[in-house]
This record gives C-alpha cells, structure tokens and sequence, in this order.
C-alpha cells in the first residue's frame, strides 16, 4: 500500500453539503484533490457506492483489482479504491467505523425476490437507484459495476458464504475519501428493509466535499 495521505479539514467550510434522505439516489462530481466525506446520521445504514472517472466514464471502480492491491476484502483507512485500468481514483484517508464490504453488491428486485419472498418484487432497490441516475446521466444498465457498501457489516463465514448482519456504524459514523482524479461518485442511499444491513429502517446520511487548503 502506497504512503499514507493526510489532509487537514479543520479549517475549511464544505462547498457542498446536502443530507440525502433514505432510500434515494444522489451523485456529484468530486474533483482532483476535494475530499468528500459520508456521515451516517443515525447509524447502521449502507451507503451503495459506484465511481466512475468523470472524463471517461469507461474507466470506472473495480471490486477485484481493488481487493487485489489491498489484499483485503474489507475497506477501512488507507484503502486505495482502484479502476479497471489499475489506477487508483480515491483513497480513504479517515474512518471512524472500521470496516466497509466489497463484496455483498446491490440490492435489486431480483435479489430481493430470490432472498425473501415474490411479493418483495416491487420494493424499491439500490439497482432501481442506479439505473434512474445512470439513466440521467446518459449511461445504462452495461455500466453498472460491482459497489462498495460503505457501513454495511458482510462477514465470510467459515464455510465461505457471506453474511449480512447488523451493522457496526454508530451515529455519527464518518468516511472521508480523497480524490485522485475527477471522480463521479454515484450513491444509492439504500433503501433494503428485508436485512439487518439498515436495521430494517433506512435513514438519512450527510454528504459534504472540501477543497483542502
């Protein structure tokens, strides 16, 4: 892992900030060297994450050569969040929960259907999310790409599977990401009630973006 970045934000007023409700979609543009921080307002909610880079859309975050260059599945401090062409498009330089998931993915009618019930067929998911933005933005369902669960809690159990149990994100919570290149953050705030990975109550998160000095 490459030296650790630090940047100073005690000085500095947000340029964005916007609280972004439960269950909705949001994205923004976070430029070279801004910083954007995610708040979990009231704790144990996942926060689905997408990045693309902002001058190339075909370039855009990679799950496996991310979990390659960490050789962690897990993100915490100093995690190197890494394209499909290998270069590295934020990193996480401060991280009061300790642990984020790479691998659980999205939430989506069809997931939700096969996990729990047919009648679950119509509840909103954080697929429907991704595609009504990516639709607004001139992209489709091809770009869609594995996610990072910010504050969601998916443990390997010892026979291999993955486990989705109650977070560990207390109120308050705080990831803060610096990036490394023009970077289109895309974020369903999810809206899952069938698992513990919201506490069965999805809730607001407050998203703010520094320049730092």
């Amino acid at each position: 892992m490459s030296e650790m970045i630090t940047v100073d934000l005690t000085l500095n007023e947000p340029i964005y900030d916007e609280t972004i409700p439960a269950g909705e979609p949001w994205y923004h543009v976070v430029k070279a060297g801004e910083v954007l921080r995610i708040v979990d307002l009231e704790g144990c909610q996942a926060v689905d994450t997408l990045f693309y880079n902002a001058n190339d859309v075909t370039e855009r975050y990679s799950a496996p050569q991310t979990i390659v260059r960490q050789k962690n599945i897990f993100v915490e401090t100093g995690t190197e969040l890494v394209s499909n062409l290998g270069n590295t498009m934020m990193k996480v330089i401060s991280d009061t929960c300790g642990r984020h998931d790479t691998l659980g993915g999205a939430c989506s009618a069809e997931s939700n259907t096969v996990r729990y019930a047919l009648d679950k067929l119509d509840m909103h998911s954080c697929r429907d999310n991704y595609l009504l933005a990516l639709g607004q933005m001139g992209m489709d369902k091809r770009d869609l790409v594995s996610n990072i669960n910010f504050f969601m809690n998916v443990p390997v159990e010892a026979d291999g599977t993955l486990a989705i149990i109650d977070g560990i994100s207390t109120p308050g919570s705080t990831i803060e990401l610096i990036a490394l290149m023009d970077t289109l953050v895309l974020i369903s705030n999810c809206p899952q009630l069938n698992n513990p990975c919201n506490a069965f109550n999805p809730t607001p998160v407050r998203l703010s973006i520094y320049k730092p000095f």
